[in-house]
Order: structure tokens, then C-alpha cells, then sequence
């Protein structure tokens, strides 16, 4: 299964370590220094110009990578859960 982060950017769910909403994860001075770290290592890809709502976190050809995507985390935990349909 694949989730769909923005644009056309797409990553295995399997891969995926963690979803995290911008704002509230700002709060922390070593997440700041986390991502600013990162950045500059070049593990970070902007999926939009658009201001970001979430980070996630994966990891891609055995590699740690952090996409910044303009879709909510909360949008983003509910496309990986699995669809039930009533009958």
C-alpha cells in the first residue's frame, strides 16, 4: 500500500516511520534542530511551495529521508488505515 503525500509524490506505507503535524512538533527546540540538521544534510524534500502542515519521516533506499508535505497529519494517518465497508 502506497500513501499519497501531495503532488505527485507518493511513498510505501512500509516505509514509513513517522507522521508528524508541523505546528505542534515546533514546540521542541531538538525537533527544530532535528529538521534544521537534516536540511542541510539534504535528507529533506519539499513536496510544494505551499506552506507545510505535516513532516514524514521514512526511509527510502535504506537512506533516512523527510518529506514536508502541505496535507494535514491527521489526513495523512487516516489514508493508511485500511477501508472496512459495511455489508
Amino acid at each position: 500500500m502506497f500513501l499519497h503525500l501531495g503532488e505527485n509524490v507518493v511513498v510505501p506505507v512500509k516505509d514509513i516511520i513517522g507522521i508528524f503535524d508541523i505546528e505542534t512538533s515546533m514546540y521542541s527546540s531538538d525537533t527544530i534542530q532535528f529538521l534544521r540538521m537534516a536540511e542541510e544534510d539534504g535528507f529533506v524534500e519539499r513536496i510544494t511551495k505551499e506552506k507545510p502542515k505535516s513532516f514524514i519521516l521514512a526511509e527510502v533506499d535504506k537512506k533516512s529521508k523527510i518529506y514536508l508535505s502541505p496535507i494535514s497529519s491527521a489526513t495523512l494517518s487516516k489514508r493508511t488505515q485500511p477501508l472496512y465497508y459495511e455489508l
